[in-house]
């Protein structure tokens, strides 16, 4: 298993060959607030990295969700849709937003892992 992050505060968990499995982090839901919503990208299509993928609102504010890497949306978390506040209670778990198949899994390497992350969280 796999743990990366990205700039954006999202993470991606691969595990093995299949899907990689994308959320936002601790510190972003902190920042956000109580999550009321949020608008999963659809299924089978195609992002770019870099790309919004989705969008997470929150009583104070909403952001949009990048896509970490190129890939294409094999599953999104339905019962996330329907209660937006796993994404407060459970961001690394069951809060997570959707699954991608990586166009270049390698591309992984490029992210930054929990220290490097924490330590930029720190100072964002």
């Amino acid at each position: 298993m796999s743990l990366k992050y990205t700039q954006e505060h999202e993470w991606i968990r691969t595990e093995g060959d299949g899907p990689a499995t994308v959320g936002i982090t601790a510190h972003a839901q902190d920042a956000l607030g109580d999550v009321v919503f949020v608008d999963l990208p659809e299924v089978g299509r195609r992002y770019a990295k870099g790309e919004v993928a989705g969008v997470v609102e929150s009583v104070k504010a909403a952001a949009d969700v990048y896509m970490p890497l190129e890939g294409e949306v094999t599953e999104v978390n339905e019962a996330l849709r329907a209660d937006p506040s796993l994404a407060n209670s459970d961001p690394l778990g069951q809060g997570w937003f959707f699954k991608v198949r990586l166009a270049a899994p390698g591309e992984l390497d490029a992210l930054m892992d929990e220290t490097t992350y924490g330590e930029f969280a720190k100072n964002a």
